[in-house]
C-alpha cells in the first residue's frame, strides 16, 4: 500500500510560521521607522503635561490665582497676534519634539584604540600558553584576531580591564595547577597589579572568566553579631561563593546598617573543624583575631588566654567575668594548660558516665572553654633553657579530645616561627587563617589549597584568607577589634571593644583597674605572669586540679558537690 503524503500545511507549517514572523517583524520595525517622528512628539507632549502639573502642585495657593491670569494673558495676545496661533502651534510641537527625544546615551559597538590595544596585548602574551604547532586551525595564533577569544571584556574609567571572559583550546591543561597559576600570574601582571583578581576556570566549556574583585570593607569595628551559639564571625567576604548576610553597623558613629557576607566558624560537638590556626607577618592582625574570637566566646563560654609576646595585648580582658587567666609568663602558661588538659578529661570522664547512665552530660562540660594562644613558639626556648617541658606539649589532649568535651583551641604564630609549631598542632587545626601580605607558596602551603584571586603586597591589617576544612578559600577582613588600652587605637574603636567586655567579678581591693604586671621572670626579658584570683561556684578554676586527685577521682567530686568559693580561687604555682 503506497503512503500518501502529508498535507502541504504541515509538511511545510513551521517555516510559514517563521516566514510570517519575519514578516511581521519587518512590517513592524518599517511602522516604526515611518511614525517615529509622531511618538516623539507624543512622548515629548506627556512630558510637558507631567512638567506642568508638577508645576502647578508645587505653587502655593495664595498665588496660583496670578499664575492662571497670566496665562490667561498669554493665551490672549498669542489669539490676537497674527498668525499667533500657527506660530504656538509650531513651537509647541518644537519643544514637544525636543523633549520627546531619545535620551539614552549611545553606547559604543566595540571597544575604542586604546582599549583593543590592551586586548591584542593580552592575547599575543596568551599565545605562547595556548597555542601548539600540530593545531590545525589554532584559536592563538602571533598576529590572529582576538575576538574569537575573547567574548565579553569591561573597562573601567582609566582603560583597564575589569571583566574578561577567555576561551581557550580544549587541549590546554587546565586540570593542572601550574598551568593554571601561570595563566593567572601572566593576566594579573598585564591586566595591571595592585588589584585582585578572581579567576573561575570553566574545564567543560574552556573557559576562564576573570573579574576584578572590589576590596573588602575596612570601617567594620566590632559589635554583636547575629549568630547562633557555637558559631563565631571570622570575618567577612565577597559574596561569590557565601549566600548568608549578617546585618552590620558601621561608620564613625555607628548610624549607617548594611548587610555583609561573613565567614562563620562553627565549633562545638558537631563541628568538623573543632580548633582553628591564624598564621601571618608582625602587624598583620592575628591579634586583632583572637581578641574578636576572645569577645564573641565570653557570650557563652570561658576563655584561657595565653599571650607568649608579652606585649599586654590582652590586659583589657583581665578580671573579666568568664576569662579565667590571662598568662605571659611561661610558669602560669604551664599552670594553665597543664589544668587545661585535666579539665579536658574530666569532662570526657563526666560525659561518658552520663551516658553510660543514660542521663544528660554535666551542665558544667556543656559550657564552652577556649584556650586562646598567641605566640606560643615564644616559649619553646624559655622552656628549653630551664629544662621544663614545651606548653605545646599539653595541648595534645585539648587538641585530640577537645571536640567531644566542648573545648575548642585557637593557636595565633607568625611565619617565623611555624616551624616551631608541634605536630599536634598541624594535625588538628584543620581550620585556617592567613593574614598580612604572603606569596602563593605561603598561602598554599598553610591553607592547603591555593587562592582563587592573586594576593597583593599591600593589603590593610586583618587582611587575608581563610579556609574550613576541606572547603574553598575565601577572602577575609577581620573586624577592627584594637586593644583598647593602646594609645594609636581610635575613639570610635576603643568605645566599640569596651562595650563588648564582659564586667570585671574580682574584687575592686585586689585589683586594680589596669592591672600592673609582676616582677619579670629571669628567663624571659618582657614576660610576665598575671595570675587571677576567680571566684565562681559555676567554673572550675584554673589551678585546682593541681591540688585535687586524678581525672577520675574529680569527676566523682565534682558530681558530688561544688568546690567552695575559698576553694576555688586560683593559686600561685612556680616550678
Amino acid at each position: 500500500m503506497a503512503r500518501r503524503p502529508l498535507p502541504r500545511i504541515l509538511s511545510n507549517g513551521s517555516t510559514q510560521l517563521a516566514r510570517s514572523r519575519e514578516l511581521a517583524k519587518a512590517a513592524a520595525d518599517s511602522a516604526t521607522d515611518v511614525l517615529h517622528p509622531l511618538i516623539t512628539i507624543t512622548r515629548g507632549l506627556r512630558r510637558l503635561a507631567s512638567a506642568g502639573r508638577r508645576r502647578w502642585a508645587g505653587t502655593p495657593k495664595d498665588r496660583r490665582g496670578a499664575l492662571l491670569f497670566l496665562i490667561a494673558s498669554v493665551v490672549l495676545v498669542v489669539a490676537l497676534a497674527p498668525y499667533g496661533p500657527l506660530l504656538a502651534v509650531i513651537t509647541l510641537m518644537a519643544a514637544a519634539a525636543w523633549q520627546g527625544r531619545d535620551r539614552a546615551p549611545s553606547v559604543p559597538e566595540g571597544p575604542d584604540a586604546s582599549q583593543a590595544q590592551r586586548l591584542k596585548s593580552l592575547y599575543e602574551a596568551l599565545v605562547p600558553y595556548f597555542s601548539a604547532a600540530e593545531d590545525p586551525e589554532p584559536l592563538y595564533a602571533h598576529g590572529g584576531d582576538w575576538g574569537k577569544a575573547f567574548s565579553e571584556y569591561e573597562f573601567d574609567g582609566a582603560g583597564r580591564v575589569t571583566h574578561l571572559v577567555i576561551a581557550y583550546p580544549a587541549y590546554f591543561t587546565d586540570g593542572e595547577p601550574e598551568s593554571r597559576a601561570r595563566i593567572e600570574h601572566l593576566l594579573g601582571a598585564k591586566s595591571g597589579r595592585g588589584r585582585e583578581y578572581h579567576f573561575s576556570w570553566d574545564e567543560e566549556g574552556n573557559q576562564l572568566t576573570v573579574r576584578v574583585l572590589e576590596p573588602l570593607p575596612t570601617d567594620i569595628a566590632a559589635q554583636p553579631f547575629v549568630t547562633a551559639p557555637g558559631e563565631t564571625v571570622l570575618g567577612f567576604t565577597d559574596p561569590i561563593r557565601v549566600q548568608r548576610t549578617l546585618p552590620l553597623t558601621h561608620g564613625a558613629h555607628g548610624e549607617e546598617q548594611r548587610d555583609v557576607p561573613p565567614v562563620v566558624w562553627r565549633t562545638g560537638i558537631r563541628s568538623t573543624e573543632p580548633h582553628l590556626l591564624a598564621v601571618g607577618q608582625p602587624g598583620s592582625g592575628t591579634s586583632t583575631l583572637l581578641r574578636s574570637v576572645a569577645l564573641q566566646a565570653l557570650h557563652h563560654g570561658d576563655v584561657v588566654i595565653v599571650d607568649g609576646g608579652g606585649t599586654g595585648e590582652y590586659a583589657c580582658l583581665t578580671g573579666r567575668d568568664g576569662v579565667l587567666a590571662v598568662e605571659c609568663g611561661l610558669t602560669g602558661a604551664l599552670t594553665s594548660l597543664e589544668w587545661a588538659a585535666h579539665e579536658t578529661e574530666r569532662r570526657l570522664i563526666a560525659a561518658n558516665r552520663a551516658h553510660q547512665a543514660g542521663d544528660p552530660p554535666p551542665e558544667d562540660t556543656r559550657r564552652p572553654l577556649w584556650l586562646l594562644l598567641d605566640r606560643p613558639s615564644a616559649f619553646a626556648h624559655l622552656a628549653a633553657a630551664d629544662g621544663r617541658e614545651d606548653p605545646q606539649s599539653l595541648l595534645q589532649v585539648p587538641l585530640r579530645h577537645g571536640r567531644p568535651a566542648n573545648v575548642t583551641v585557637v593557636v595565633a604564630e607568625q611565619f617565623d616561627g611555624l616551624e616551631s609549631l608541634g605536630e599536634p598542632v598541624r594535625q588538628h587545626t584543620r581550620a585556617r587563617v592567613v593574614l598580612g601580605p604572603a606569596t602563593a607558596e605561603q598561602l598554599e602551603a598553610v591553607l592547603g589549597a591555593p587562592p582563587h584571586t592573586t594576593p597583593v603586597d599591600q593589603v590593610p591589617p586583618g587582611r587575608g584568607y581563610a579556609r574550613l576544612g576541606a572547603g574553598p578559600v575565601h577572602r577575609l577582613q577581620v573586624p577592627a577589634t584594637p586593644d583598647p588600652y593602646d594609645d594609636a587605637t581610635s575613639e570610635a574603636h576603643r568605645q566599640a571593644v569596651l562595650d563588648l567586655l564582659p564586667p570585671r567579678t574580682t574584687p575592686a581591693d585586689e585589683e586594680p583597674e589596669r592591672l600592673d604586671p609582676e616582677p619579670a621572670e629571669p628567663e624571659a626579658v618582657s614576660a610576665v605572669s598575671v595570675r587571677l584570683d576567680k571566684v565562681t561556684t559555676e567554673k572550675v578554676p584554673v589551678g585546682a586540679v593541681a591540688a585535687e586527685a586524678p581525672a577520675e577521682q574529680a569527676a566523682a567530686d565534682t558530681a558530688a558537690a561544688r568546690p567552695a568559693p575559698e576553694e576555688a580561687a586560683v593559686a600561685e604555682t612556680s616550678s
